[in-house]
């Protein structure tokens, strides 16, 4: 007879989209900028970049790169050209930079100069 009397209340589950854009403007999701990580690399912080903008786990962007070398080398051109266009994240205390990617920051910095030869 006491298990008649007990009864679960349903659960209502909202959907994720809804709870995604529950807390931003105009509906609209936050991520963070496109930058290298300077905190979680271990060449150059492309893949804990990526990581930290999509949301996606950083050991699945390091397989994908891995994956692509070993797939033809197109791996290595994506890292090298992603490593040079993406900015750096500000360093903080904490935060380790190497001597290549100091050479990449000057050769970054090089190429995305204004031009003011070409504006006469």
């Amino acid at each position: 007879m006491t298990e008649s009397l007990h009864t679960e209340t349903p659960h209502t589950e909202i959907p994720q989209s809804e709870t995604a854009h529950a807390g931003t403007p105009q509906g609209q999701s936050v991520r963070p900028p496109l930058r290298r990580s300077r905190s979680d690399l271990w060449l150059g912080g492309v893949s804990g970049g990526l990581a930290r903008h999509t949301g996606i786990d950083v050991l699945l962007w390091r397989a994908g790169f891995a994956a692509l070398v070993l797939a033809g080398g197109s791996g290595v051109a994506l890292y090298l050209v992603l490593w040079l266009l993406m900015p750096a994240a500000p360093a903080g205390p904490a935060d380790r930079t190497n001597l290549l990617d100091e050479w990449v920051e000057r050769l970054r910095a090089r190429f995305t100069r204004p031009n003011t030869d070409i504006a006469r």
